[in-house]
């Protein structure tokens, strides 16, 4: 991995971490999860516009992505019914680089040297570590709808991967499978709370303008990230930020830095260590 896609996929997980912490502080997490949707849908166009081409045979991907991306948001929004945001989200973002890992080592033939599968592994070992999770008790319907969420991130961050490569343009790729995402989303928001439309420009507009406006430039560097560097190490790169959000609440909200967080973020600066330095090779 070079340099220069280790910093952009860094600057993709501040963005992530700045886009989920707007959809926390929202009461209605569905709402928000809508306006953040609905917010990437200007940026599609333009993305097209200026993006080269989009090779045709990509198209199967498309609509599985639109499916992936569907079921990972309507079960994110399930969890948080079910479980705190701070139980749920640790177990559903470090489930997903280690599930990818395991689906393309043994079904797509990938193979990771040793630095990368360690550096995996101790990334999310730090993002559980640092949530404290493994001493609360979490009600068994969050644990199973934050596991699904992490499937359908493994699902569709494989889908986008791929597809990006075989349609020669992962910013044409992800613009397209976010008019397809928004469109499909709208149309379930319509039938099961249309009350919530028109909340967008009112109670959720900082999260359709700002949360929306980062979730997509996020993701559109994770896209491109994928096109030049394997998937699984770009994944477990991209969760780290998980711990921008514990160091933004610490250094902004003042919240307090505890044992766990301060281990779980060490751990995860090794794990990032291991995925950016070979460090088996080195010696």
């Amino acid at each position: 991995m070079t340099t220069s896609i280790f910093f952009i996929i860094m600057f993709a997980a501040v963005l992530h971490a700045s886009w989920n912490a707007i959809l926390k502080r929202g009461d209605d997490k569905r709402l928000q999860m809508t306006a953040i949707v609905v917010g990437h849908l200007p940026f599609a166009p333009i993305a097209i516009y200026f993006a080269p081409p989009l090779d045709l045979a990509c198209w199967p991907n498309l609509a599985l992505g639109a499916i992936f991306h569907l079921g990972y948001q309507y079960y994110l929004v399930e969890s948080y019914k079910k479980g705190d945001l701070s139980q749920v989200y640790p177990i559903a973002r470090a489930s997903a680089p280690l599930l990818v890992t395991l689906i393309s080592a043994i079904f797509l033939n990938v193979n990771l040297n040793f630095s990368d599968y360690l550096g995996i592994i101790i990334i999310a070992l730090g993002l559980i570590v640092s949530s404290g999770i493994y001493k609360l008790k979490i009600p068994t319907g969050a644990v199973g709808s934050a596991l699904i969420t992490g499937l359908f991130i493994s699902a569709y961050s494989l889908s986008d991967g791929y597809g990006g490569r075989i349609g020669n343009s992962p910013i044409a790729f992800y613009a397209w499978l976010t008019i397809i995402n928004g469109f499909v989303w709208l149309i379930y928001i319509f039938i099961t709370s249309p009350s919530s439309l028109p909340k967008l420009i009112g109670p959720a507009k900082g999260s359709l303008i700002i949360g929306g406006s980062a979730s997509y430039l996020a993701y559109s560097l994770i896209m491109y990230a994928f096109s030049k560097a394997p998937i699984a190490v770009v994944m477990a790169l991209r969760e780290t930020s998980i711990i921008f959000a514990i160091l933004l609440g610490v250094i902004f909200l003042k919240e307090t830095f505890t044992v766990p967080k301060f281990l779980g973020t060490a751990l995860t600066l090794i794990g990032i260590i291991f995925l950016r330095f070979d460090l088996f090779n080195t010696f």
